[in-house]
């Protein structure tokens, strides 16, 4: 008699974390639990959930947008003498901004991109940077003060490593964390919150799970991202963006200020904690 599949999210879980695509990367196990029970919550069978969760992780963990050779980029940090040197920083922060699609388009306005949101904001001394990826490396063109202390976040354990690995050559004040933010939101309090980029996407996995997520957040100040056009830049997504943030917003009293840099829709939101 055939064996009936398991319907326990965590064993269903296992061919996925277990697989070529996702083995090397040490993906918290509770994303994918969490995203294969919401699919058995919603009718479907333990198969139809597995590929389900397939779609959603390949999607949250965008492999398209691109990344370093965390080895081989390991290897440059680890005992480089020179690494007190602003120049030898920004060359090696430039080489990783320019390997994943998200950063690699806000090179050329790197400088202006911080100038314009500290504007509106004032020139923090605490930051969570959320579902981070390669942002951490543009430190060197935020003009932070010495002592602000930076928080990193992101689910893939390699880019924590060596996001580590860079705030200690370059004696940094921060530290990279790894972990689901949806299902751990930060409860560090901050000035700033940088939300780069991440919040169409986190709709995409649980449709309106944006407005909890941002209720969650200790933060003064929520800079939210999202691309105004798609990467090839062929189709508008501005009115889009505005609606995910408008409907997110809904009936909640935080000022909003909108900016556009590059590519990229910034909306500055005043939740202030008092």
């Amino acid at each position: 008699m055939k064996q009936a599949a398991s319907s326990d999210p965590a064993v269903l879980a296992q061919s996925i974390l277990a697989s070529r695509k996702y083995r090397d990367l040490n993906l918290p196990p509770e994303t994918v639990i969490d995203l294969i029970q919401r699919g058995l919550d919603n009718g479907l069978k333990p198969s139809q959930a597995v590929d389900d969760a397939r779609d959603k992780l390949h999607n949250i963990i965008a492999p398209y947008l691109g990344d370093p050779n965390y080895a081989e980029s390991s290897e440059q940090l680890i005992g480089n003498p020179s690494f007190s040197d602003l120049l030898v920083i920004k060359t090696f922060c430039l080489k990783m901004l320019g390997k994943h699609a998200s950063t690699r388009e806000r090179i050329p306005y790197l400088e202006d991109f911080y100038h314009q949101i500290f504007y509106v904001t004032g020139v923090p001394h605490s930051i969570l940077d959320l579902a981070c990826a390669m942002h951490p490396f543009a430190f060197p063109w935020m003009n932070l003060p010495e002592e602000c202390k930076y928080s990193a976040y992101d689910l893939h354990q390699p880019r924590v490593a060596l996001i580590n690995q860079f705030f200690s050559a370059a004696k940094i004040n921060g530290q990279a964390y790894f972990g689901d933010i949806l299902l751990h939101p930060p409860q560090k309090l901050a000035e700033i919150a940088f939300f780069f980029k991440e919040a169409h996407r986190f709709e995409q996995r649980q449709r309106g799970c944006n407005r909890a997520f941002w209720q969650a957040l200790q933060v003064n100040w929520l800079v939210v991202s999202l691309p105004a056009t798609n990467l090839t830049g062929r189709f508008d997504l501005a009115d889009r963006q505005r609606k995910l943030v408008s409907e997110t917003l809904d009936g909640l009293n935080w000022p909003l200020v909108e900016l556009q840099v590059g590519n990229e829709l910034l909306f500055c939101i005043h939740k202030s904690l008092g």
